[in-house]
C-alpha cells in the first residue's frame, strides 16, 4: 500500500460539474416533493434531503467557479451557514429571509434531522420555504455562473446584467416549480 495521499471523491470536480449535479439534485427533489402526503412529515424527507443535498452542490459548484480550494470547501462539511457565508463573499446576492432560511438551516441541523431523526420530521422547516429557497440559490448561482469573466471581477458582477438575466431564471424556476 502507498502512503500517496488518497484524493475525495470530488476533488478533480469542475465547477461546472458540481453545478449539473446540483441540477439533478434539484429535478430529483422537484420529483420527490409530489409523492409527499399532506399530514406525513416523514413523507418529506426524501424532497428534504435532495433539496438540502442540492443547495449545498449550488453553493460549493459557485465557490469553486470563484477559486476557492476544495479543500477549504470539503472541511465545511455541510454546514450551510458558512458556505452561504462565503458564497455572499465570493457575489451571491440572495433575499434576507432566504439568506436567514439559509442559515437556520445550519442552526437547526436539519440536514442531520432529515437523515437521521424521524422523531424531529415535524419541527423543520415549511416545505414551501424550502422550495423557494432551493429555487433562488439555483437561479442565483446559475447567472452568476454564467457571466463572463470580466463581469467577476473582485465577486462584483454588473447590477444590471446579473438582474436581467436573474429574472429570466426565477421566471424559468417558476414554471418548472409551481410550487413556489
Amino acid at each position: 500500500m502507498t502512503t500517496e495521499e488518497r484524493k475525495y471523491p470530488g476533488d478533480l470536480a469542475s465547477a461546472q460539474q458540481v453545478h449539473e449535479l446540483a441540477e439533478e439534485y434539484r429535478k430529483a427533489a422537484n420529483h420527490l416533493l409530489q409523492l409527499g402526503r399532506p399530514g406525513k412529515p416523514l413523507s418529506r424527507a426524501p424532497f428534504r434531503l435532495a433539496a438540502i443535498h442540492a443547495i449545498e452542490l449550488y453553493l460549493t459548484a459557485l465557490l469553486l467557479h470563484r477559486g476557492h480550494n476544495p479543500n477549504q470547501i470539503r472541511k465545511m462539511q455541510h454546514d450551510l451557514s458558512e458556505r452561504t457565508d462565503r458564497a455572499i463573499e465570493a457575489g451571491l446576492r440572495l433575499r434576507a429571509k432566504t439568506a436567514r432560511h439559509l442559515q437556520s438551516l445550519s442552526q437547526n441541523r436539519e440536514y442531520l434531522v432529515t437523515r437521521y431523526g424521524p422523531e424531529l420530521a415535524a419541527t423543520a422547516s415549511q416545505i414551501n420555504r424550502l422550495t423557494a429557497t432551493l429555487e433562488q440559490v439555483a437561479a442565483k448561482v446559475t447567472v452568476l455562473m454564467a457571466l463572463p469573466s470580466g463581469s467577476q471581477r473582485a465577486g462584483l458582477p454588473a447590477a444590471g446584467e446579473v438582474q436581467g438575466r436573474d429574472s429570466a431564471a426565477s421566471s424559468s424556476a417558476a414554471t418548472a416549480n409551481p410550487m413556489t
